[in-house]
């Protein structure tokens, strides 16, 4: 009999049940409105998780195909990060980074240089994902020695003011942009499918953007994701990482690639930045980085990192939790399943999911109604009108009918048009069976509809 972690969902409730719907209410008069979105359909309260399972505040059992926000590749709970985590917690819970550093800091660090393809690796610590691509803004600065950045439309890498300057998302940017550095050059995504003459434009579009720079300066920094995963799960074209990467030979700039959401495996590779094309030459890290503990980093090769100054004493970059004891030895425990093959398991599992729902999805592939598309355990299926291109909130109305039948999938694209999947390695093979009837007949569904 499997047991909590590897179970189908068991529901008894309606999704909501009434002590998620208490909570909301409890939730709605502490918690600043603009955070989390409530209504009567949504959300359900986590309780408790293992592996591919979540059971909400009412007892219901769901399959998350979203290892919450990519966090737990390795499943919730990983008992091995779990441990690594307890021990180090009962001998130093925090301590000092950047004055008297826990052993568990340099352990990490170790572990990070020898699993990133970097010669001579050097890595910052942080807590958030935000952080560490502020880190690599400050560091390509001071390494290519001019202002301005090139980033790509869709782009995600977080709310800082730093972070949120390269990301592209109005709705995130507009409350704040005069706040925001006005020197970013933000291109359109290529399409992976485009035509001579569309690649032809979308390079001749490269180009001048190098040549012609924003006001506060020349541009020295490339930052982007090699799968955009919140924009819909749209990897670069290799066509376009070939090109850029040529550019960015030519005119001597630094390439950071935001690998939080699709480094350390989940795409099939350490890093999918290899995947697509791309060289880069600092990568941001973070999610699978803690197994479900917050910390991420910064890595660069030493000559980009010894841009910055030696601490004299003060260090220009730091923060109270940077090098936390306990977060270090969670994620050294994760870096260890990384180099005991979880790529290859991510990479294995997702040709399997890819494959499934091909199959039970191919009549409406074959007319334009759905597009599936991914790269390792990071799958989107987008819905689409043909002819007029992604349906508005189609993955947002599968999205929701999955949950009413106990699947956690993030709907995902700027139009809200897919469904994205990013689930654990440890899916059970009745799992992944359900997952797939259960997307592909959710998916199907919503496409048939009128729009």
């Amino acid at each position: 009999m499997d047991s909590f972690g590897r179970l189908l969902p068991r529901l008894v409730t309606a999704v909501p049940g009434p002590a998620s719907r208490a909570l909301g209410r409890r939730l709605r008069a502490v918690e600043s409105r603009n955070v989390t979105f409530l209504s009567e359909a949504f959300p359900v309260f986590w309780e408790s998780a293992r592996g591919a399972n979540v059971r909400d505040a009412d007892g219901n059992v769901f399959l998350d195909l979203t290892s919450a926000f990519g966090v737990s590749l390795l499943g919730h709970s990983p008992t091995d990060v779990v441990a690594a985590f307890d021990r180090q917690a009962r001998e130093l819970l925090h301590g000092m980074g950047d004055v008297h550093p826990p052993i568990a800091k340099v352990r990490l660090l170790e572990a990070l240089a020898e699993i990133v393809p970097f010669d001579d690796a050097r890595s910052v610590l942080a807590t958030s994902g935000s952080e560490a691509v502020e880190i690599a803004l400050k560091t390509a600065r001071l390494a290519s020695g001019r202002p301005g950045i090139l980033a790509l439309e869709g782009g995600y890498h977080g709310l800082t003011v730093g972070a949120l300057s390269v990301t592209s998302r109005a709705a995130f940017r507009r409350p704040v942009l005069e706040r925001l550095f006005d020197g970013v050059t933000h291109l359109p995504f290529p399409r992976g499918d485009a035509g001579g003459r569309a690649r032809a434009e979308a390079i001749a579009a490269l180009d001048r953007a190098l040549d012609d720079p924003p006001t506060s300066g020349p541009i020295g920094t490339v930052v982007l994701e090699p799968v955009q995963a919140r924009a819909g799960v749209r990897p670069v074209p290799r066509w376009w990482a070939d090109a850029l990467m040529e550019r960015v030979e030519r005119h001597g700039l630094i390439l950071v690639a935001d690998e939080i959401y699709t480094g350390l495996g989940r795409c099939g590779a350490v890093l999918a930045s290899h995947l697509v094309g791309l060289r880069p030459h600092i990568v941001c890290l973070g999610k699978v980085l803690g197994g479900g503990v917050p910390i991420s980093a910064c890595v660069a090769p030493s000559p980009i990192m010894d841009a910055w100054p030696e601490s004299d004493g003060e260090a220009l970059h730091t923060s109270t939790f940077l090098g936390h004891p306990a977060s270090c030895a969670a994620a050294e425990a994760a870096l260890a399943r990384v180099r005991a093959g979880l790529p290859d398991e991510a990479r294995a599992l997702g040709e399997q999911l890819l494959t499934g729902l091909r199959r039970n999805l191919r009549a409406l592939v074959d007319e334009g109604l759905v597009e599936v598309r991914g790269l390792g355990l990071l799958v989107g299926i987008e819905i689409r009108d043909p002819g007029r291109g992604p349906r508005a909130a189609a993955g947002v109305e599968a999205a929701q009918e999955l949950l009413t039948r106990g699947v956690i999938t993030l709907p995902a694209g700027a139009s809200g048009a897919v469904v994205e999947l990013s689930p654990p390695v440890g899916l059970s093979p009745d799992q992944v069976e359900h997952a797939v009837r259960a997307v592909a007949e959710v998916v199907a569904a919503v496409a048939r509809r009128p729009p």
